[in-house]
């Protein structure tokens, strides 16, 4: 069961590419083809299922474009 997922602010990215670095998992790629309108190649979140919700993609996000949710464990 998936504990946590990112959702990207699309606009806002500048295609870094340190969320996908910095991401303990793998769960976020730089996309070949998906492009914001300022040009840059985005990140996509790739693996929900092994995503922990740990929040090190946002923290290292400089344009603060990525809010990170984890599920809560009954």
């Amino acid at each position: 069961m998936p504990r946590g997922r990112i959702e990207i602010i699309e606009e806002y990215c500048k295609g870094c590419q340190l969320c996908v670095k910095f991401c303990p998992k793998d769960c976020i790629e730089i996309s070949t083809d998906k492009i914001n309108p300022n040009g840059y190649l985005l990140p996509i979140f790739v693996s929900e299922d092994e995503c922990t919700g740990c929040g090190i993609c946002g923290w290292m996000c400089p344009e603060c474009t990525i809010d990170v949710y984890r599920y809560i464990e009954n």
